[in-house]
């Protein structure tokens, strides 16, 4: 049934093709998955029409080359107004693409869950809903530090935390 020389072939090549994989990653510690990978996070402040937002959001990331990265990461925001308080959570998958050394490009996909009250009219009211943002950005890179502006290209001001659309960041990634 079994062909003698096809099972010591096939057997053969497995071991050849196991231990060739085996020895680069014990001999090219380069070569391990989390050589590759970087935490960090970002943080961003914006301020408009005498309201407040910060956000802090911890990432991971994995570096195909030096030109792009791949992750995801969790996110936390707060938002304060004269009459509107807002928290919000989520996670994001975060694509980032270096056509040079000190330049960044950046896109990243949040879904947040959002728990918001305000006060109107002596009314208080409450909401807790989830939306989706999509940002993009550019920024300006030395060492493990970007900073640099971000864009919600889907930003809906009835149902965004964030004061406007356009908001400054500071990325470190180690």
């Amino acid at each position: 049934m079994f062909n003698k020389k096809k099972v010591f072939f096939f057997s053969f090549l497995f071991l050849a093709i196991h231990f060739q994989f085996f020895g680069q990653n014990a001999t090219n510690p380069e070569s391990s998955f989390f050589d590759h990978v970087r935490f960090g996070g970002s943080l961003g402040v914006s301020f408009s029409n005498g309201n407040f937002g910060a956000a802090l959001a911890p990432k991971g990331i994995y570096d195909f080359n030096r030109y792009a990265s791949a992750g995801i990461g969790i996110a936390g925001t707060y938002t304060n107004g004269s009459n509107y308080t807002a928290f919000t959570t989520g996670g994001s998958l975060i694509g980032l693409f270096r056509p040079i050394p000190v330049i960044q490009l950046s896109s990243e996909f949040e879904q947040n869950y959002v728990s918001q009250k305000w006060e109107l009219e002596g009314a208080n009211r409450k909401d807790s809903y989830s939306y989706p943002a999509l940002f993009l950005g550019a920024g300006y890179t030395t060492g493990p530090v970007t900073v640099g502006l971000r864009y919600d290209v889907i930003y809906d001001d009835e149902k965004s935390i964030y004061p406007n659309a356009l908001m400054p960041f500071v990325t470190i990634f180690f």
